[in-house]
């Protein structure tokens, strides 16, 4: 089927207000707009382990507890802190993952996010031994907790650091999906680990994309991986200029189309946890595809909350730039 690229009906930003009102301001929300996530990074800032410590536990292990720690190791200083409340909590598997979590953003936050080319070899041995240690912790919880998820969908994130190699990831991929077979951050490491920035190849990624959007449920996020692949293939061919030409393939919108339907489209999406990240992907997709009028919907929906990924793909400076573009050249 082809299929007609275009901006929104009228153009320019007077038909905006006129159908969807005006435009919110675009900005980094550190709790992505979710309040649970915003009291949760609170107790954090306050190094409250008791107020951190309820809010996870009334969050079943699954998907939105693993969504909730992802967000919350994100505030500094954690690692600071956390060891005290595991010597007096030695029981709390809780307090032990949440340690292991925070290691693995501290050790990204050491590595940065340049390519491996651009790191110095004295941040790669900080990156390294901040990832064992945060394995130690994980497998701990493990083999207290054999049930939880989030243990394995975080080692997932350490063994790619690490270089474990395909076999041992995928093996740590299948324990994730064992425990929770859509979970949706599990997928997106697992598609980052087959991508070909990581050691896999395009085909690899893609496949793998499709093959888990077609075994979930309709309205399942998983169709979020179909774009996400397009957009790792953009930015792997972007670096010889050849990316813009990629996704302007019909092809490209074809497959971006069906994965919206199977997933944000779908009537049994509804709003789930990470829901803005899947929308700011989607809408960065189907912009650098030229189907403006899906993206012009997708960015009144998202209300202007900036989700780091994807957009950092383009200015890992400050994401808000690149959306603000792209959001206006939808809008004409």
């Amino acid at each position: 089927m082809a299929l007609v690229r275009g901006g929104v009906e009228g153009g320019g930003s007077a038909s905006w207000l006129k159908r969807w009102g005006p435009r919110p301001m675009a900005r980094l929300d550190p709790a992505v707009g979710d309040p649970e996530l915003a009291e949760l990074r609170k107790a954090a800032k306050a190094k409250d382990w008791a107020g951190m410590r309820g809010r996870l536990e009334a969050v079943p292990d699954g998907w939105d507890r693993t969504w909730l720690l992802v967000h919350a190791v994100k505030v500094a200083g954690i690692e600071g802190w956390i060891p005290e409340a595991i010597a007096a909590e030695p029981e709390s598997a809780l307090a032990v993952l949440t340690s292991g979590a925070r290691q693995i953003e501290w050790a990204w936050e050491a590595r940065t996010g340049a390519r491996a080319q651009h790191v110095s070899r004295e941040r790669f041995e900080v990156f390294h031994e901040r990832l064992r240690v945060a394995e130690e912790l994980l497998y701990d919880v493990a083999e207290r907790e054999p049930e939880w998820v989030a243990p394995w969908y975080f080692l997932q994130v350490a063994g790619r650091g690490l270089q474990v190699g395909p076999e041992i990831a995928r093996l740590r991929f299948e324990a994730s999906v064992r425990r929770c077979p859509g979970h949706p951050g599990a997928h997106r490491q697992q598609l980052q680990q087959v991508c070909h920035k990581w050691g896999g190849s395009h085909e690899q990624m893609h496949a793998f994309a499709r093959e888990s959007m077609l075994s979930a449920p309709e309205g399942s996020a998983l169709g979020e991986l179909v774009a996400i692949a397009h957009l790792e293939h953009w930015l792997d061919l972007d670096e010889d200029g050849a990316g813009h030409s990629y996704m302007y393939q019909d092809d490209v919108a074809e497959q971006l189309r069906e994965a919206a339907e199977r997933s944000i489209w779908h009537p049994d999406f509804g709003r789930p946890r990470g829901w803005i990240e899947t929308y700011n992907t989607f809408a960065m997709a189907f912009s650098l595809a030229g189907e403006k009028k899906a993206a012009a919907e997708l960015f009144a929906a998202i209300g202007g909350i900036v989700t780091p990924f994807p957009w950092q793909y383009i200015n890992g400076a400050d994401p808000t730039v690149p959306f603000r573009a792209l959001r206006s050249d939808a809008g004409r």
